[in-house]
């Protein structure tokens, strides 16, 4: 599974517990023998310590306040199940002798804190502030980059995605057009063994709690969901119920607004959806082409001074080219009604050539170029964007098959 990691809350948090550079520094052997280790994944070992240092550093990344000695433990299950896969990733990484670098790790957590709109060393800094050993969040780096590394060399260019794939997606979509759908978002803990399930529900619970208290779903999706959709947020895009199992189609038939649902259980797993939007059956929708401008440094008078050089659309790429301060992500074939009530009426009502208001954006500030928009439009993706999703889709399944896969295989002994 590709896991992001989006901290981008985590300066809201007033840090009430703070470790001493002692405490921080790696534990003697006299002193691992007694804090104890919890499980040994081929050989490798992971202690209470590394466990209670992720499940903060989880709680942590949802934003909002310090989390309680109840809260961590609550989660213990779901993060000792993530260093397994971790201690997998990295074992599988050293047999395809697939080495990641200090500085491409550096460079992951420096993007990580632009989102923020912090510095690098106020996130460390943050981390430590928080009773989290900034080496737990560099380990998950680290395996994350060399996961999909492996992924996408093994796999990658064997993608295929045909014409006819394509074509019957085209479709299907049509016709669910024709259907009521929702605009959905997931998570996803696996949870295979009836133990396994105990324990996630009381996470989903916990998960509920943070995200209820403002925590932002996306992030919690990419935290925490073993789905393929949580390299996207949980993003699952607009659905219709009989694309879905039972228990999520009565939980979502359930819900007469928006709003999150309560766990729902699956044979395999706990799921936790979050509805965004309903519609009933539509041919039609405005699609607009934008691009997003921000600021690393977050100043408003740099970006309004950025705005004033930016004429029209195709002068955008130059000035961002020209301003190290500046970045611009282009979406194209975007559906309106994918941006949420506040996106749409600002996309909506700007000129097209021209700049939204200023919104905040990822810890920093941006706004939307209208570059283009086209009512009336058929409300399913094109064939391109089709294309994407279905690889994107076939690379997720097989990362996750390939990791459960490595879990069967291997000598996994977890002590009590």
């Amino acid at each position: 599974m590709f896991r992001s990691f989006a901290l981008a809350s985590l300066m809201a948090i007033s840090g009430s517990l703070t470790l001493s550079a002692q405490e921080l520094a790696p534990a003697a052997p006299e002193a691992q023998q007694i804090e104890g280790i919890v499980a040994v994944v081929n050989d490798d070992p992971i202690s209470f310590t590394d466990v209670r240092q992720r499940a903060r550093l989880l709680l942590l990344s949802l934003g909002g306040q310090q989390p309680t000695q109840e809260q961590v433990q609550q989660i213990t299950a779901q993060a000792l199940e993530q260093l397994i896969d971790e201690k997998l990733q990295l074992q599988e990484a050293a047999e395809y002798e697939v080495e990641v670098s200090d500085a491409e790790i550096a460079s992951s957590i420096d993007r990580l804190a632009q989102q923020s709109g912090i510095t690098r060393d106020n996130l460390l800094q943050s981390l430590i502030q928080s009773g989290v050993n900034p080496a737990s969040l560099e380990e998950q780096t680290r395996a994350d980059i060399a996961w999909r590394r492996i992924m996408g060399g093994l796999y990658g260019s064997r993608i295929r995605i045909s014409d006819n794939q394509i074509t019957e997606q085209l479709k299907r979509l049509r016709a669910d057009a024709q259907k009521e759908q929702y605009l959905t978002s997931e998570i996803f803990l696996y949870a295979p063994l009836e133990e396994d399930k105990r324990q996630a529900l009381v996470a989903a619970d916990s998960i509920l709690q943070q995200l209820r208290a403002g925590a932002p779903f996306e992030v919690a999706a990419q935290r925490f969901s073993s789905a393929p959709t949580a390299a996207t947020g949980g993003d699952m895009g607009w659905i219709v119920l009989d694309s879905i199992d039972d228990a999520r189609r009565d939980a979502l038939q359930q819900m007469t607004d928006p709003g999150l649902t309560e766990p729902v259980e699956v044979e395999d797993g706990i799921y936790i959806m979050n509805v965004r939007g309903k519609r009933d059956p539509s041919d039609s929708t405005t699609v607009v082409d934008v691009t997003r401008v921000s600021v690393d440094d977050g100043s408003e008078a740099s970006l309004q001074e950025a705005i004033a050089r930016i004429g029209s659309c195709d002068e955008i790429e130059d000035v961002v080219a020209d301003d190290g301060n500046l970045r611009s992500v282009a979406l194209e074939d975007l559906n309106v009604e994918d941006l949420g009530p506040e996106g749409q009426s600002m996309v909506l009502n700007t000129e097209i050539g021209s700049a939204t208001d200023i919104f905040a954006q990822s810890g920093t500030l941006a706004v939307m170029f209208v570059c283009d928009r086209r009512d009336n439009v058929e409300a399913i993706p094109n064939r391109d964007q089709i294309e994407d999703r279905l690889y994107s889709q076939q690379l997720g399944m097989i990362s996750e098959r390939s990791l459960r896969n490595l879990r069967r295989e291997a000598t996994i002994i977890r002590r009590q």
